[in-house]
């Protein structure tokens, strides 16, 4: 049975900061002391008690758009990571129990798509259909669930060779029968592994897509958009830009983190002592 004392250091502190993140994200309106997309204040007013953060470029209040640009890029990104799963697990299950020319289609289409940088492609379709929310989310989800289905392909192929399944496929079940109750359960650990690594790609990606100016777009807060608006303080020493870029990396630590611990447990490895 594993005890709180068997959960590394590295594990807490992702926990802690995942923790904290979300409570941040869920309770934006209560935290921020001005809403997402008020003008408060003058152009780069400096840190100070009415605002602790300073002001951007058009008066708004920057620790509020820091609290809600939580809310708006982990929201985006979760909401994107869950869509490539239900993807690429559903088609990579479905390539495994069809077989044949089906499985073949796919797993040729899947390799097209991987061949292709994801954020260079990311930023071709959204120039090209636009960079709204619901596209971004579609485009990325899409792109980020050729790797899903890989890898849930590669981990169903061993289980249909399993003597249970070929009970089962002899009873007679159905497809979705043998994908929700035969396969599934058992390829299970490094899907729930690979949803945190996914979740850091396809986090990083929004992040670097609204950086370019085509993902999450104003008046709405995003932690990538922040940086670009505020990149030319830097010239001043001014390090505001470092704040979000800050709240980025520290995310991403923090949810490696929280996976590569999971991922050890449910591998059957453990840790040197």
């Amino acid at each position: 049975m594993r005890t709180a004392a068997s959960v590394p250091v590295t594990a807490w502190i992702g926990f802690v900061v995942i923790a904290i993140y979300l409570f941040a994200a869920i309770f934006a309106p209560l935290l921020a002391p001005y809403g997402e997309a008020e003008l408060v204040g003058r152009p780069f007013q400096p840190w100070g008690d009415e605002f602790r953060l300073g002001t951007d470029q058009l008066g708004r209040d920057l620790l509020s758009r820091l609290i809600y640009g939580a809310r708006n890029t982990i929201g985006i990104a979760a909401l994107t990571t869950m869509l490539s799963f239900f993807i690429g697990v559903s088609l990579g299950l479905l390539a495994v129990v069809r077989g044949g020319l089906f499985d073949h289609i796919l797993s040729r289409a899947s390799d097209v798509l991987m061949s292709i940088p994801q954020l260079i492609f990311a930023l071709l379709l959204l120039s090209a259909f636009g960079a709204t929310a619901v596209n971004l989310i579609l485009i990325l989800a899409i792109i980020d669930s050729t790797r899903v289905f890989r890898l849930a392909r590669a981990t169903a192929i061993s289980v249909v060779a399993m003597d249970y399944y070929e009970a089962a496929r002899i009873r007679g079940e159905g497809v979705v029968w043998m994908m929700r109750r035969e396969i599934l359960p058992n390829i299970l650990p490094p899907l729930i592994a690979e949803v945190g690594l996914r979740f850091c790609f396809v986090f990083l990606a929004i992040s670097g897509l609204s950086f370019l100016g085509v993902g999450i777009q104003p008046p709405t807060a995003d932690w990538g958009s922040m940086v670009r608006e505020s990149a030319t303080l830097i010239s001043y020493g001014n390090i505001m830009p470092l704040l979000p870029a800050a709240a980025i990396a520290i995310l991403t630590i923090a949810v490696n983190f929280v996976a590569d611990w999971f991922l050890n447990q449910t591998s059957g490895l453990r840790d040197a002592k």
